[in-house]
């Protein structure tokens, strides 16, 4: 083989190979499986309990769409009433299921006490929520929110009566338009629910001792 041919061939080797460098440079983002929690719970310093209640505090429920593992997003540029799961990305548990422990640890350090299922032991009222949503949604393929929307119903368990009962949503937009940025937005957004629910049941219990 001749040096001119030589460096021929060398050349074309260099462009084939510069253009598959490219082409996968610009080739899309690949989802890859990855599966989340909301994170660690934050860490609250010891103090006084400021609820002097015992509470009873059964699983978070939620609507079939969001009973599984998925991180849902919805389409509003395209087809906002279809919500749709991440195809590799998921939640270790369902979302209710998530919110669900993230309420009890907080209120473990701010109650009484906290009864986790129905098995005897007296409780004073029970918190029930009811999560109505936990879901991204894209206004365009670059820009994306999240949202959690839930009702809480606050209830003396010695009269059957209902104490108070709320709705909450808290929406913010997800730092990225992704899978990540949908479980960071909604991390942050689930603390800020719980913190909110935790300042509602103080005031609606201290004024109905109060009564």
């Amino acid at each position: 083989m001749t040096s001119k041919w030589r460096g021929l061939t060398w050349r074309a080797a260099v462009i084939a190979t510069g253009g598959a460098l490219a082409a996968c440079s610009l080739a899309p983002k690949v989802e890859q499986p990855a599966t989340y929690d909301l994170g660690a719970p934050h860490i609250q310093a010891a103090a006084k309990p400021s609820i002097s209640a015992v509470l009873y505090l059964p699983e978070a429920t939620a609507p079939a769409w969001l009973n599984g593992p998925g991180i849902v997003y919805r389409l509003n540029y395209e087809n906002p009433p279809r919500p749709q799961p991440y195809a590799l990305s998921r939640w270790s548990s369902s979302p209710a299921a998530l919110l669900t422990e993230r309420l009890r640890n907080r209120f473990a350090s701010a109650a009484r006490g906290i009864v986790t299922a129905p098995d005897g032991v007296r409780a004073d009222y029970l918190l029930r929520v009811e999560l109505e949503d936990f879901s991204q949604s894209f206004d365009s393929p670059n820009a994306s929110k999240v949202a959690l929307l839930a009702r809480a119903s606050l209830v003396s368990l010695s009269t059957r009566a209902l104490v108070a009962q709320r709705a909450f949503a808290v929406e913010q937009a997800a730092p990225t338009p992704d899978a990540p940025g949908a479980v960071q937005g909604l991390s942050a957004a689930s603390e800020e629910f719980v913190e909110n629910v935790l300042k509602w049941t103080e005031r609606e219990l201290a004024a109905a001792s109060a009564r």
